[in-house]
């Protein structure tokens, strides 16, 4: 897609979201702004009027309040502390619990599908323990940040982290911030940043426990209390999700037809948050996440044409397997200093310990188990300082230590390799100030320094944004951040010869370039648009060696520029009594203007410049009754960087339900790819087909 293009596209979505707004004008309908499509507590929280005010009246006060509530979204990722969405310089997207569970969401993978901005479909598979592979604005997953409630867990051995891992049971919400974000967060935010926000304790003591079934063997439990006593509160829960996967299915360009094997999973997934309050505006609280998932990896059935292509060597393996066992832990203290909220110290603790192991079980004499094993320990020290009316300051530092071990067993000599087992040291100070210069205008500015014990691995990261509201209605906003990766330890330390590490490369350096536009229209609605722009130069890509060099047959080297130019659009109303709709689409067009392979110059990035759009519409009451109707369609991409090989694009529709059945008993219940279109991910890897879910929730 050329820039010329991207920009027709960005016309024609405002003309037509005005041609719309204009329609629902003429028919004197109100409607409100919603996300994506909400839950029973957005609206029956807002059932709170004065029983004198007439209804009229009362529908027009939850209206406006709705609107106020999308605004007014609580996120922590553009600021480094709490803010909301109508704060941010930033285009920012959020789906709560609530938003999930009506989904039917069982991952943090499935819960961002319909958020803009973001490719988040596996790679491998549609399952519900398929391999994440989150995309953002032309990047790959490596260069995707992956916070837990403000912490970066990105695996600095391999990179990126899997999000298939987290089951939905214990998140508050899940933001997403395009753009990139190593001004506040440091290493691996080129593309942008996904934070996952867990569940706080709740007030009364409260239980929920739920069960759910569905189609290739899904069964699925998880039961949460919460509740405070006294000056303690806690959150403590546990999820359990089965599944077989052996659904049917086809590769027509390898004339295969067959059921889908050894593709079963196993979650067992425990959480737990303590909080106390210390008084004087003292606060401690201690979390912890334990992730356990046994999962068959079936492999991909082989493409014979093109020879060499992307399918060519897959192989399908009917006894591979992987198993994780990941713990997340962190200790955070909140001070409040001075009388009020507008000074507040948080000082963060945390340790984290990724086990991964590869194992062919002897599926093929001469085939490798392998096994991965970090440990991460880290600090942070943040300052939030509202020191005048009109500006705030945000300081501190980080600290990250994190060790990476890599072993490989070989079945056929019996005997143990050593790839790597090395550390990364890493340390910033960083700083974001704030001002409002007139009412209207909004400007920020931000720098960090990082201090790496790699030799290249100290890098300057400054930002600056600005947003101007032109009226009550229509906010203008402009961001430029640049951002950085450090390579990991794979890339630069590993001694298999197949993929020899290279220890002289440098980090992978970003800028991220965005202008918007948030109109409100009128009282019914939203529409958001941005431009966005990134580079990302020193890419790390793997250079295979040929002939070998002294027995090594490939390694790593920074390659390439790649410049990716799009549109991010979001458009959310409401049609009529209880009926809402939203749209959201993200076009890309990452291009390699530098490569060390002339034949990619001037293509398209693989797999990252599938366009994407989103479309729902839901039935909503106040009594929770809930309704929908969602679409995801992406079209075709690449799967090579010399553009001689794609995939065809898909759509699909989902059928989701929510019935409250009495206050403390809900029913839920989804179809998935409701008109069972079948596609490919990656060549050879099939998608699940037509699946559904029913389930059954309790609150006591």
């Amino acid at each position: 897609m050329s820039t010329n293009l991207v920009v027709k596209l960005g016309i024609q979505i405002i003309a037509s979201s005005l041609t719309m707004t204009l329609g629902i004008w003429g028919r004197n309908c109100k409607v409100t702004a919603v996300e994506i499509p909400q839950y029973k507590e957005k609206v029956s929280n807002k059932i709170t009027q004065n029983t004198s005010v007439d209804t009229k009246e009362k529908e027009a006060d939850i209206e406006i309040n709705i609107i106020g509530e999308l605004l007014n979204e609580p996120v922590f990722s553009p600021f480094r502390q709490e803010g909301t969405v109508k704060d941010s310089t930033r285009p920012i997207y959020v789906i709560t619990g609530e938003e999930m569970e009506a989904q039917g969401a069982r991952t943090v993978r499935e819960a961002i599908k319909f958020l803009p901005g973001i490719l988040g479909d596996g790679t491998v598979g549609t399952e519900v323990n398929a391999l994440s592979g989150q995309l953002i604005r032309g990047s790959n997953t490596g260069q995707v940040l992956i916070l837990l409630d403000g912490r970066p867990i990105n695996n600095a051995g391999s990179g990126g982290f899997d999000l298939s891992e987290f089951t939905t049971n214990n998140i508050q919400r899940i933001e997403v911030l395009p753009g990139g974000g190593s001004t506040l967060y440091g290493s691996d935010a080129i593309g942008g940043v996904i934070n996952i926000i867990t569940r706080r304790p709740t007030e009364k003591i409260t239980t929920e426990a739920k069960v759910n079934i569905g189609a290739y063997g899904l069964n699925q439990q998880s039961i949460q209390n919460s509740g405070k006593k006294g000056d303690i509160s806690w959150v403590v829960g546990y999820n359990r999700t089965q599944a077989e996967n052996n659904y049917p299915f086809s590769i027509p360009e390898a004339n295969f037809s067959g059921t889908r094997k050894n593709n079963d999973a196993l979650y067992n997934n425990f959480n737990l948050k303590l909080e106390a309050d210390l008084g004087k505006g003292n606060t401690l609280s201690f979390s912890t996440l334990y992730l356990n998932k046994e999962q068959g990896t079936p492999g991909g059935v082989p493409i014979p044409f093109p020879v060499n292509g992307q399918g060519f060597f897959n192989s399908l393996t009917d006894k591979n397997r992987k198993y994780t066992d990941q713990i997340l832990t962190d200790l955070t203290w909140n001070l409040k200093l001075g009388g009020g909220d507008d000074s507040l110290l948080t000082a963060k603790v945390y340790g984290d310990f990724l086990n991964t192991r590869f194992d062919p079980s002897g599926s093929v004499s001469s085939q490798n188990r392998f096994q991965t094993n970090q440990s991460s320990y880290g600090i942070q020290t943040t300052h939030s300082w509202n020191f005048a009316k009109n500006q705030s300051l945000v300081y501190g530092f980080d600290y990250r230590n994190v060790n990476v071990r890599n072993t490989s067993f070989s079945y056929s000599t019996n005997k143990e390799t050593l790839n790597y087992d090395n550390d990364i040291n890493q340390g910033a100070l960083f700083t974001k100030y704030e001002v409002v210069l007139i009412p209207n205008l909004t400007v920020n500015v931000g720098l960090r320094q990082d201090f790496s014990s790699l030799v290249n691995g100290s890098v300057t990261s400054p930002s600056v944004g600005t947003k101007y509201a032109v009226s009550d209605s229509t906010t203008l906003r402009a961001n430029y951040i640049q951002n950085f990766r450090v390579p990991t330890i794979a890339n630069l330390f590993n001694v298999n010869p197949s993929n020899i590490g290279n220890p002289e490369l440098k980090p992978e350096r970003g800028d991220s370039f965005d202008i918007g536009i948030d109109q409100k229209l009128g009282n019914i609605g939203l529409a958001r648009l941005t431009f966005f722009k990134n580079n990302v130069s020193d890419t790390i890509a793997f250079k295979r060696l040929t002939p070998p060099v002294n027995g090594n047959t490939g390694t790593w080297e920074n390659i390439g520029l790649v410049e990716t130019t799009g549109i991010e659009a979001t458009l959310n109303l409401q049609v009529a009594k209880n009926i809402y709709t939203f749209v959201n689409y993200t076009a890309n067009d990452p291009r390699i203007f530098k490569s060390s392979n002339a034949a990619e110059i001037n293509k398209e990035l693989r797999f990252a410049g599938a366009d994407k759009l989103n479309l729902g519409v839901s039935y909503e009451t106040p009594q929770g009754l809930y309704l929908g109707l969602l679409m995801n369609s992406l079209n075709g991409y690449p799967t090579n960087n010399t553009n001689t090989e794609f995939l065809s694009g898909y759509t699909t529709f989902d059928f989701k339900l929510l019935v409250p059945l009495s206050d403390k008993l809900v029913v839920t219940g989804s179809v998935e790819n409701l008109f069972n279109q079948r596609y490919q991910l990656f060549p050879g890897f099939p998608d699940g087909g037509r699946g559904f879910q029913i389930g059954l929730s309790s609150t006591f």
